[in-house]
């Protein structure tokens, strides 16, 4: 039997739909950095849309750059002449300083503040869309209500409300016979009935049913109760003003969590380092998010943006941060930083990265066997 023919359908396509989203993200920061090369006179030897084996490409006759498509659907990448990533940057700098004449259009002929705009026009580009998808989200989905409704958007695995048999989509009618038709009176009820079994009515599929749940401790919150689901918040159209003021609002609240999470884990690693989660269980959120409609997705993608950014910015080379702040060791020494020394520091940096993504793929997973939910 196929593993595809494994994976339900409507799984598969939120799988497809967050690939599709991280990968432009992943395109549009090398964008950036193609377009800042660009208007610098680098030579660009190939821009590729996803990674692995090429599928097909088209090479430019004016500038000479390769435009692929690669198998593998995820992210992409930009190799500027100078920074192919096919040798070290030792190699790279030692070929350059040592030829009788730069190549037209070598990165690393180009004045140290033309080589860290390329550099940072990455990062920036991630800032800058993660306002744009809030903007977008906002006009063509609206603003959160401060109401929510009694249908239900998200049911934890394993929780009361899963064994009662309540699925998303469905919506509850009363508790103990008393009808609710607010969300924030059957959200009260609920935190007050913490080890009372409840009398849930419930409308599934068209079929109302009746059922039987015990509210246990909410996460965080030991003395309320909660059964397990997340009610569906509606949402309600705004002006093109309000939307622009709303969008600033929520992309400060985006960028303040974002570096504020990065403080926690700089300075108190060992507290906050569990909560770290990487592309697994990102994936897991963003698929457990697209229940909740499209508004609260494209504001989940306005914070991965945001966090695509600020991580590449983070000073640990192997990242757009680390090459940047060896350009800016260059500025303040008035000569570059010896290239071995400087590729020693890359590789060991890069086995940094590759050991914390690995230890963070092993929590996430570790989470998914732990059946703990994909937004706890």
């Amino acid at each position: 039997m196929h593993l595809l023919s494994l994976i339900p359908i409507a799984m598969l396509g939120k799988v497809l739909t967050f690939l599709v989203m991280l990968s432009i993200l992943v395109v549009l920061h090398e964008l950036g950095h193609f377009a800042i090369a660009r208007r610098n006179g680098v030579r660009v030897n190939e821009f590729a849309l996803g990674m692995g084996p090429k599928l097909f490409g088209y090479t430019s006759p004016r500038s000479g750059t390769l435009y692929s498509v690669r198998a593998l659907p995820i992210g992409g990448y930009c190799a500027m002449l100078g920074e192919d990533g096919t040798r070290t940057q030792a190699e790279q700098q030692r070929e350059f300083r040592g030829a009788q004449q730069a190549e037209e259009g070598d990165f690393q002929s180009k004045a140290p503040l033309a080589r860290l705009a390329i550099v940072l026009a990455g990062p920036i580009v991630n800032f800058l869309l993660a306002y744009v998808i809030l903007l977008i989200g906002i006009l063509a989905f609206g603003v959160a209500s401060s109401r929510p409704s009694t249908v239900v958007a998200l049911v934890e695995s394993g929780s009361p409300a899963q064994r009662a048999g309540i699925a998303p989509g469905d919506k509850i009618l009363s508790v103990d016979g008393v009808a609710y038709s607010s969300g924030t009176a059957l959200v009260k009820k609920l935190h007050g009935s913490l080890g009372k079994t409840l009398r849930i009515a419930f409308l599934h599929d068209g079929v109302t049913r009746v059922q039987s749940a015990v509210p246990g401790p909410c996460p965080g919150h030991a003395r309320d109760g909660c059964i397990g689901i997340a009610a569906s918040i509606p949402y309600e159209r705004v002006g093109f003003k309000d939307a622009f003021i709303d969008a600033g609002y929520t992309y400060g609240l985006i960028a303040a969590q974002s570096v504020g999470s990065i403080e926690k884990l700089v300075t108190h690693f060992t507290k906050y380092a569990g909560q770290v989660s990487g592309p697994i269980g990102i994936g897991r959120a963003a698929i457990a998010i697209q229940d909740l409609g499209w508004g609260p997705y494209f504001a989940l993608a306005a914070t991965i943006s945001f966090a695509l950014g600020l991580f590449n910015l983070l000073p640990i080379p192997a990242l757009d941060g680390g090459r940047a702040a060896f350009i800016i060791a260059e500025l303040i020494r008035g000569k570059p930083v010896d290239p071995e020394r400087e590729a020693m520091v890359h590789f060991a940096g890069f086995a940094v990265v590759l050991a914390l993504f690995a230890v963070i793929a092993v929590h996430d997973i570790g989470n998914i066997i732990a059946g703990k939910g994909a937004l706890n």
